[in-house]
């Protein structure tokens, strides 16, 4: 299965079934009034985070996802049947964005979150729900609020303890397969990871420690050469880093600066994490040479730095030991991490008027179009209800000012009316 971190998919939330035009026709019930029942609920789209998949690949096959809608009401006041809920599995670690805008959705960062990305509509009211004291056989019902469609985009996150980073070929799958149970593919060439690997460190006490091998970075790798900038974002989660550096090659030091340089490129809180700063390869003798150099100058600026050897696992348990004790150290998660973010709902009854050079008056806005599609046109109670919306929203007021005159056409969102006295 090929690694996928981002997608964009469409999803829609089952519309409202209609209401039911119905009147009670007994033999001893001359005049049993209406008894229509309301539509069924539409069905939510819900997304639930696993941590069973690790790949957004589903949706480079699969891009619209639509719930069921409801059905409509039915005879004797019965409400018809709800539509089922759509349920979408998705990794752990999935940010969820408005397409168009980018507007943060939802983050999902724990095991079995859900969250509801689209309600489904509203059942249209039968004719029963309209009997007044004034009108008695009313034949005016509603149709079913229509689902809710929304564009998005998915990104994937890995959420990991320990993020390792380093040059090309520094040894960061080798160090993964040794402390860890990942078994990446590892060889002596450069950018054999294509992919960010995740790692668990199980300790004696019962503890476990979720270790990621981050993709090698090159210059410019903030600007997506090589393979750094797909998959920088992976290490945004981690709360410590383990730099690795290449003993072998010729000027650890300026692998060393070159790396930090592109993290705080792509992101400044990057540079900032913890990092414990280490030398492999020490197996080598050119590695050995350089060790004392490289201890001393990162010492001198603060790091913490160690050695050791990914191939014979000379000094990885003691690597690992060490950054397990800088996480034990380190503060809580921030509130804002781990849980869901939701983005403010706009203004349901906002709405915009504008007028084309023919006159014609189109109003546009969430709620007045959401009703407009619910009202049966051919029916006049239904028609006469939905001007005492237009009212109510202050759209009728706002169309008397811009100087509305019976016989104007007014379009709202598909429909044409005719404006009356």
């Amino acid at each position: 299965m090929s690694f996928i971190d981002e997608a964009k998919i469409t999803i829609k939330s089952g519309s409202g079934g209609d209401g039911m035009k119905h009147f009670r026709k007994e033999k001893y019930v001359p005049r049993g009034g209406p008894d229509g029942g309301d539509g069924g609920r539409g069905g939510n789209v819900v997304l639930v985070a696993t941590v069973h998949l690790n790949t957004l690949s589903r949706f480079s096959r699969e891009h619209h996802f639509e719930a069921d809608s409801g059905k409509r009401g039915d005879i004797q006041n019965m409400t018809g049947k709800s539509g089922r809920d759509l349920t979408i599995m998705v990794p752990v670690g999935t940010i969820v964005r408005e397409a168009a805008t980018g507007t943060l959705v939802a983050d999902l960062t724990d095991d079995g979150q859900e969250f509801a990305i689209a309600k489904g509509g509203r059942g249209g009211h039968g004719n029963n729900w309209f009997v007044t004291s004034t009108n008695q056989a009313t034949e005016m019902v509603e149709r079913g609020e229509p689902g809710e469609e929304r564009e998005l985009t998915l990104e994937l996150r890995l959420i990991a303890d320990v993020g390792i980073v380093g040059a090309p070929n520094a040894g960061k799958s080798t160090l993964l397969s040794v402390v860890s149970n990942a078994t990446p593919k590892i060889a002596a060439y450069p950018f054999t990871t294509l992919e960010p690997q995740l790692g668990v460190v199980r300790f004696e006490s019962g503890a476990d420690m979720i270790v990621a091998d981050i993709p090698g970075l090159v210059e410019g790798a903030h600007m997506g050469i090589g393979l750094g900038h797909a998959f920088l974002r992976h290490i945004q989660r981690t709360r410590v880093l383990i730099h690795l550096l290449d003993g072998s090659a010729e000027s650890p030091l300026a692998d060393f600066t070159q790396i930090n340089s592109e993290l705080a490129l792509f992101d400044e809180n990057l540079a900032q994490k913890p990092q414990i700063v280490v030398l492999n390869k020490m197996d080598l003798p050119e590695a050995q040479e350089r060790w004392p150099s490289v201890r001393e100058k990162l010492e001198a600026r603060g790091y913490t730095v160690m050695s050791m050897s990914g191939v014979t696992a000379q000094g990885t348990r003691e690597v690992i030991n060490k950054v397990r004790e800088v996480i034990s150290r380190l503060p809580a998660a921030k509130p804002m991490e781990g849980i869901t973010v939701y983005s403010l709902p706009e203004d349901a009854g906002a709405f915009d008027i504008a007028q084309d050079e023919h006159g014609t008056f189109h109003i546009t806005g969430k709620r007045i179009e959401r009703a407009a599609k619910m009202t049966y046109w051919e029916v006049d109670e239904s028609a006469a209800r939905f001007q005492r919306i237009l009212e109510a929203l202050g759209i009728t007021k706002e169309l008397e000012k811009r100087g509305v005159q019976p016989g104007d056409a007014v379009f709202i969102g598909e429909y044409e009316l005719e404006w009356g006295e």
